[in-house]
């Protein structure tokens, strides 16, 4: 037992930040605001995508067939969203006790590999095209563009009212406006090949959806890869607050210091904190509990305090 542990029987690790009720509802009627948003957009996408996929064939577009693909990882990637929305609002029991907080980071990362596949598959044939060029019907690729266009400005409007704190939905969000850009060059494409007859426009489009599906890939896989890895927030520089501790009265030093993201918007700390004698633990913990919080935004924080040993201290050249 510690000094602090005989001064103070409850002292030890101490979770701090818990959410209360009013916090919990609040949560939940975010996530089912933006379930609503990502339902309506999913929708949407679902009834386009049958729609491009028969017209893409129809006017042998690559391009088309490279945004129906694009708007496929978006459909399952809104779809995964929503049922990592159900997850991560699961209370925590038993053996998961942080509950399903991370399965939308892990959702995230599914939808970054995912674009990855896709995008390496539509480079190949769109390079092989470029090579071999095949026929295409500009008007079939203008009209399904532009109606491409409509539907990704009203998924877009509707997911903009979504809470982009969290990576899943700011993830599913990514994917909406990269096809709304991806589609832009496809009407581009289209009117280019009506105009010139130059249909290599196609595959150059199709070139462009892949570079816009790379960097929503690219995005998504190195913010999840932070998380999972339990790398410190960015925002959040270890040595900083390592010093914020240390200068606060009566602390010693501090090591095992950790900071990670449990799931987006979700930041924890953990730390043993040394104090000098005669200050008091519990009083140390409390302040260094309130400069974590108001200076860092740190509410969910295990600080162990306990005295320094005297060795330390006269090492620390303190006697």
């Amino acid at each position: 037992m510690t000094d602090c542990d005989a001064d103070h029987p409850e002292s030890g690790p101490r979770q701090h930040g818990h959410p209360g009720a009013a916090d919990e509802h609040g949560h939940g009627v975010t996530a089912r605001s933006d379930s609503r948003s990502i339902a309506i957009a999913l929708g949407l996408f679902a009834c386009f995508l049958v729609f491009e996929v028969v017209m893409a064939f129809i006017g042998h577009s690559l391009a088309l067939l490279a945004d129906a693909g694009h708007m496929l990882t978006d459909a399952g990637a809104l779809g995964a969203s929503l049922v990592a929305i159900r997850l991560a609002r699961r209370p925590a029991s038993g053996v998961w006790t942080f509950g399903f907080k991370r399965a939308e980071v892990l959702s995230a990362q599914a939808n970054g590999i995912t674009l990855l596949v896709i995008s390496a598959l539509v480079a190949f044939e769109a390079i092989s095209r470029l090579i071999h060029p095949l026929p295409v019907n500009g008007g079939i690729v203008v009209t399904v563009a532009a109606v491409g266009v409509a539907v990704n400005v009203a998924a877009t409007w509707v997911m903009a009212r979504a809470n982009r704190d969290s990576i899943n939905v700011r993830g599913a969000f990514a994917h909406v406006v990269t096809d709304l850009y991806g589609f832009i060059g496809t009407l581009v494409a289209g009117i280019v090949i009506i105009v010139t007859g130059f249909e290599r426009a196609d595959s150059i489009a199709s070139l462009i959806v892949v570079g816009l599906m790379l960097h929503a890939a690219w995005g998504l896989l190195r913010e999840t890869g932070r998380i999972l890895l339990e790398a410190a927030p960015e925002g959040y520089a270890p040595g900083e607050i390592v010093t914020a501790i240390t200068s606060q009265p009566g602390v010693a030093s501090v090591h095992d210091v950790h900071v990670w993201l449990i799931t987006s918007g979700f930041p924890a700390l953990s730390a043993h904190v040394l104090v000098r004698p005669p200050a008091d633990c519990h009083q140390v913990r409390r302040e260094l509990e309130q400069l974590l919080c108001e200076r860092f935004n740190l509410d969910h924080t295990t600080l162990q305090v306990d005295h320094a040993p005297d060795d330390l201290l006269t090492v620390g050249g303190v006697r």
